[in-house]
């Protein structure tokens, strides 16, 4: 899959060039982009989608939700600012490729799914790939992981209608939170927020996307929207 994962790269590099100015670098680290070069994408599609799986832009995992982006996961996944060492929450799992991506970085990965279906799949797919240091659990996001708080990093995966205060108490100071706000079918911002010292926390918004919700009880309930895509060329400025 090397000539795939290349050309892949070249295009999600393209992307982060050409949305430098929103996000703040002009470049993938050299740990994001070897993370995003081995973590083999077509492992967590469906069969009848392999032949799409390189391409970067989302593909349906079933239940309504998707396998993200690469150029999104490459940069939610540098915005965290996260190492070998470090501890994330990731609130939806979906297919299981956000977490294998953070794996390979050397991440600690807990990540919770509302789906019973695609936690499971996803379980099994990054056992059988080797990605021991990622625990899924299926239940409601929203609340966190508090036995395993606070987390360097916190990554939504959804779009939310507003600022998980459950997940700030969560987060470690110093630590990021990367998160997709807004309405489903709505406007929606990717925004990254930092937890200071003394526990306040401040941010911003990057840029527009377009995330299927946050399902469950403390977030917005309700079917799922379309597939998250956000393709650099169609970004308002």
């Amino acid at each position: 899959m090397t000539a795939p994962c290349d050309a892949l790269l070249t295009e999600v590099e393209s992307d982060v060039r050409l949305t430098a100015s929103a996000i703040g670098f002009d470049h993938l680290t050299l740990a994001v982009s070897d993370a995003l070069r081995r973590v083999p994408r077509h492992a967590f599609v469906a069969p009848e989608q392999r032949d799409l799986a390189y391409a970067n832009y989302p593909l349906p995992i079933g239940s309504g939700q998707t396998i993200s982006q690469p150029y999104i996961v490459a940069i939610m996944s540098q915005l965290l600012g996260v190492g070998a060492g470090d501890r994330v929450f990731e609130l939806g799992t979906g297919s299981g490729y956000q977490s294998a991506v953070l794996a390979a970085l050397g991440v600690a990965v807990y990540s919770m799914e509302i789906v019973p279906e695609l936690a499971e799949r996803a379980r099994m797919t990054l056992q059988a790939l080797g990605y021991d240091q990622v625990q899924v659990r299926t239940g409601d996001g929203w609340l966190g992981w508090p036995e395993v708080a606070p987390f360097d990093g916190i990554i939504i995966t959804a779009a939310a209608p507003r600022l998980p205060e459950t997940l700030l108490d969560q987060l470690k100071p110093g630590g990021r939170l990367v998160i997709p706000l807004g309405a489903p079918g709505g406007h929606q911002e990717l925004a990254l927020y930092q937890k200071g010292p003394a526990g306040a926390v401040t941010g911003h918004n990057l840029l527009p996307v377009r995330f299927v919700p946050v399902t469950g009880g403390l977030g917005r309930s309700g079917p799922p929207a379309d597939e998250e895509s956000s393709p650099p060329r169609s970004w308002e400025t």
